[in-house]
C-alpha cells in the first residue's frame, strides 16, 4: 500500500514532550490515559485509510483487514515478548478475560484467588465463571501486594498451598497505580501448580512489560488507555504451554482451521462444520471484528515501539517527580510508591479531610486540566506527548482551587 505509507510520511514524526499529532486536544493539560487516550493524527489516518478502502473496493478491502491482523498480532507480541501465535485479537480487555475465565478447565470445588481493590473487567469474568462452574471465588487486599510485599506473598501462598488454581490480578492497579509483584506472585502461582491471569490494560504502552519474565500464563489489555488506540479493540496473551489445557467457550466461525477457504477457493465440499479448532490463542478471534478499531490499535502500536516504552516510561516517570512534591505541599495524600520498581504511569493523590475530589476535578476542569476521579482519589495519568513544562500549569489550577 504505497499511498498510506507516502500520506503516513506526512504526518508530524511523534516526539516524546509535543502534541503535535494531538492538533485538536481540547484540554491544556491532558492527565487521564489512564481512562481513554486521544487518538493522534497516526491513528486517525489509519482509520480513515481503511475505511477509504471498504469505500472504494468493498469485500476485496478484506484483504487489508487480514493484512492488519496479522501485523497486529506481530506487533503487540513484540511489545509483550510474546510470540505472535500466543496472541489473539479481542474486542477489549474483558473480551479477553472472559474467554479465559470461561475457558479453563474447572473442577466443581476449584477456587479462583481474586483482589479487592480491583477493576471491576478483572472481577466480573471470574464470578461468572464461579457461578457457572462451582467455583469457589477467594479475595485477597491488592493493598497488601503494594510497596512491602511480603504480607500479601505470605497470603497468596496460603491460598495456593490450599490448592488455589488461578490467581488473577492487575499489572497495575487502576486508584493507586501501584504495579503488582508479578514475578514473585508467578513464582508461587507455578509452585503450586496454578495459573497468572494479568490484566494488563493500565500497564502496556507505559510499563515495561515482558510476560517470559514476568512468568505470566493468560494477559488481557485493550487499546484506548496507554497503547492510545480506540476502544473496541484489545487483545489476549495466552502461554503456547497452556492452550492445549483450555477449552474454548467462545469458538466462533473463525476459531477452526482453514476457515475462509470454502469462501475463497472456489470450488464445492469445502463448505465444512468438522474442522478442528486451532491450538493458538487466535482460536479466540471467533469471529468478524472491529476492523477499524485493528487499524488504529496496528497505528498506536507501531507509535509506542518506535519511541520505546522504556523511555516514554521515564518521561511520564520525570512529570510525575515534579508534580508529586507540589501535591504533598497543598495538603493532597500521595499514593504514589516510594519504591521507583512499584510506580506506574498514574499519580493518585487523595484531597485532604472535607474537601470533595469531585470538586477539585471541576477545578482542574476549568483550568484545562483533565484528570479523573476513581473511588475519591484525584488520578494523574500522563502519557508520552505530556510535556514537563505543564507541570506549572497544573500547579498553579490546584493552588486556585483551594
Amino acid at each position: 500500500m504505497p499511498r498510506v505509507n507516502a500520506d503516513r510520511a506526512r504526518l508530524p514524526i511523534p516526539r516524546i514532550g509535543s502534541r503535535e499529532l494531538f492538533p485538536e486536544l481540547a484540554p491544556r493539560v491532558y492527565a487521564n490515559h489512564a481512562g481513554v487516550s486521544p487518538p493522534s493524527l497516526r491513528v486517525r489516518r489509519a482509520v480513515d485509510d481503511l475505511l477509504g478502502a471498504y469505500a472504494r473496493d468493498g469485500a476485496a478491502a478484506v484483504e487489508q483487514t487480514l493484512s492488519i491482523r496479522s501485523r497486529l498480532r506481530a506487533a503487540i507480541a513484540k511489545l509483550v515478548g510474546a510470540r505472535p501465535e500466543e496472541i489473539a485479537l479481542t474486542g477489549g480487555a474483558s473480551h479477553g478475560l472472559l474467554a479465559i475465565a470461561l475457558s479453563l478447565p474447572w473442577r466443581a470445588g476449584d477456587r479462583v484467588v481474586l483482589f479487592e481493590g480491583e477493576f471491576p473487567a478483572n472481577v466480573t469474568p471470574w464470578l461468572r465463571a464461579a457461578e457457572l462452574f462451582q467455583v469457589r471465588p477467594v479475595f485477597l487486599r491488592a493493598r497488601d501486594l503494594e510497596g512491602d510485599a511480603a504480607a500479601g506473598l505470605e497470603a497468596l501462598e496460603r491460598e495456593l498451598r490450599g490448592g488455589a488454581r488461578v490467581v488473577a490480578v492487575s499489572a497495575v492497579q487502576f486508584q493507586t497505580g501501584a504495579r503488582m509483584p508479578l514475578e514473585e506472585m508467578s513464582r508461587l502461582c507455578h509452585r503450586h501448580g496454578a495459573a497468572l491471569c494479568v490484566d494488563a490494560i493500565q500497564a502496556v504502552g507505559s510499563v515495561p512489560f515482558d510476560v517470559n519474565a514476568l512468568g505470566v500464563d493468560f494477559a488481557a489489555g485493550g487499546a484506548h488507555k496507554w497503547l492510545m488506540g480506540l476502544e473496541g479493540a484489545g487483545y489476549l496473551y495466552v502461554r503456547q504451554e497452556r492452550m492445549p489445557s483450555l477449552r474454548p467457550a467462545l469458538a466462533g466461525w473463525l476459531s477452526h482451521d482453514e476457515p475462509v477457504s470454502f469462501l475463497t477457493e472456489g470450488r464445492e465440499g469445502l463448505l465444512r462444520y468438522d474442522r478442528p479448532l486451532r491450538r493458538r490463542a487466535d482460536v479466540f478471534e471467533a469471529s468478524s471484528a472491529a476492523s477499524a478499531s485493528f487499524a488504529a490499535l496496528e497505528a498506536a502500536v507501531d507509535t509506542a515501539l518506535e519511541l520505546g516504552v522504556e523511555r516514554i516510561h521515564d518521561h511520564v516517570q520525570a512529570w510525575c517527580d515534579r508534580l508529586e512534591p507540589a501535591l504533598r505541599e497543598l495538603g493532597f495524600a500521595v499514593l504514589r510508591a516510594a519504591d521507583p520498581a512499584g510506580r506506574s504511569g498514574i499519580l493518585s493523590a487523595r484531597p485532604r479531610a472535607g474537601v470533595d475530589a469531585r470538586r477539585v476535578r471541576d477545578a482542574l476542569s476549568t483550568s484545562g486540566v483533565a484528570v479523573a476521579i476513581p473511588d475519591g482519589v484525584v488520578r494523574f495519568s500522563p502519557h508520552w506527548p505530556n510535556s514537563l513544562s505543564e507541570i506549572e500549569l497544573v500547579v498553579e489550577a490546584l493552588d486556585g482551587a483551594r
